[in-house]
């Protein structure tokens, strides 16, 4: 079983192709999802990020997410703090879910930060989904409800395209130009045939 990570900057639409993978019948673990239930769910997380970020980081039991978004997206070091925190306990859970798959082909972790965190190292093969910057903007302010200067500090948080291109193994293009189902597909057919060998 070979082992992709799928990763894109912010509204680059790497969680549509997430979906067209599961459609292939390919095990995706959503990891942005996965953090988001430790964040709410282990003691010991949840300790660590009231103690870096205060109480206010929880409001009736839950993560508050507008709260600690507007940290840590405008202040690099508590960003990072806060990634070094979740980072390694996602990738622990990514590696017990695959055990349920030993039979898939492959299995695809779909997370913003892979480049950036350094799990890529952890993975046979990754994907970039890459979009124009403009589009990014517009579906992030659609799907937040946020105005785009704060869609700008997020993008400007994130390694640029141009450093996670040379680090890929593989594009995706989400653009008008290029079909999407299309691209995947190539890459499936890759997976697949390299599964044989």
């Amino acid at each position: 079983m070979l082992k992709v990570g799928l990763t894109g900057g912010i509204g680059s639409g790497k969680t549509t192709i997430a979906r067209i993978f599961e459609t292939l019948g390919i095990p995706v673990f959503l990891a942005d999802q996965e953090a988001k239930k430790l964040m709410e769910s282990s003691g010991e997380i949840i300790q660590s990020i009231k103690s870096d970020f205060g109480d206010a980081a929880f409001q009736d039991g839950k993560l508050n997410r507008k709260f600690l978004a507007g940290i840590v997206f405008s202040d690099p070091l508590r960003l990072g703090k806060l990634n070094q925190l979740i980072h390694p306990a996602v990738h622990r859970h990514f590696e017990e879910w695959t055990l349920k798959f030993r039979d898939a082909p492959y299995v695809v972790e779909e997370a913003a930060l892979l480049f950036e965190s350094g799990a890529f190292k952890y993975f046979d093969y990754m994907v970039l989904v890459t979009a124009a910057i403009n589009k990014r903007i517009e579906r992030v302010m659609a799907r937040d409800d946020v105005p785009e200067k704060d869609v700008l500090v997020r993008i400007n948080s994130q390694m640029p395209d141009e450093e996670k291109i040379a680090m890929a193994d593989f594009l995706i293009f989400n653009d008008d130009q290029n079909m999407l189902l299309n691209q995947v597909l190539a890459f499936h057919e890759k997976m697949i045939s390299l599964n044989k060998k």
